[in-house]
């Protein structure tokens, strides 16, 4: 691999890695079927919608890096994965990328857990050991992110789409992004999260106002304002 993976490269890959072992009957996939697993809200991180256009344009990227093969003799184009070659991994290693494109950063228990079907691992050890070896490669495949406050675990992030971004300090609540991939469609959700706090800072300070105004009201009128809040006493 010469380059890193964009977003939509990566969940096509994924969903061929998993597809193959979930659905094997299926496989290789249809460009339809494909675009399907792609935009499955279940058992994704992101949720994407994807046209079958930006499916075959990410296909056709992944062919170019050795990754995905069409596969011909049929009357319907079908797609099936080269991850293991490609990647220069092996299997166990591939199950671990794929459920870190598919689901975003997870803990090597979750890991464990979500890559029942394609990979079965001993124990949460045997995760480590592999995440350890993705982490070591030159260039690394993967990433040990910093625990965040309060949890047990340090959760794994894949490297296929460049490198990870850190949320803004104190906020636990922000995802992880790979910084190869920040562009306008980032710029316009980090505009609309500013908005949306700023107007809530706007309608907090509202509430303050309206309440400083019902209190002077209740107090000229000679109103004792009681504990319930949506109710006044007679003084």
């Amino acid at each position: 691999m010469t380059r890193p993976l964009t977003p939509e490269e990566a969940r096509v890959l994924a969903v061929l890695v998993e597809k193959q072992h979930t659905v094997p009957d299926s496989y290789p996939l249809s460009l339809n079927a494909l675009t399907l697993g792609c935009n499955q809200k279940t058992a994704r991180d992101p949720v994407m919608q994807l046209s079958e256009a930006e499916v075959l344009d990410a296909v056709n990227g992944l062919r170019e890096l050795s990754l995905v093969n069409e596969v011909s003799g049929s009357r319907v184009v079908r797609f099936d994965h080269n991850a293991a070659r490609g990647l220069g991994v092996p299997s166990q290693a591939v199950a671990l990328l794929t459920l870190l494109m598919l689901r975003g950063p997870q803990t090597a228990a979750e890991l464990r857990l979500h890559t029942e079907r394609l990979h079965r691992f001993a124990d949460v050890s045997s995760v480590e050991a592999f995440l350890d070896e993705l982490a070591a490669k030159e260039p690394p495949r993967v990433v040990k992110l910093p625990r965040a406050p309060g949890a047990r675990e340090s959760r794994w992030a894949h490297l296929l789409c460049g490198d990870v971004v850190a949320p803004a300090h104190g906020d636990a609540s922000a995802g992880y992004a790979h910084a190869a991939h920040q562009g306008p469609a980032t710029d316009e959700l980090q505009a609309e999260i500013t908005a949306l706090r700023e107007e809530q800072a706007r309608m907090a300070a509202e509430i303050v106002s309206l309440r400083d105004l019902v209190t002077r009201l209740a107090t000229e009128l000679g109103l004792n304002l009681g504990p319930d809040a949506g109710s006044t006493t007679p003084d």
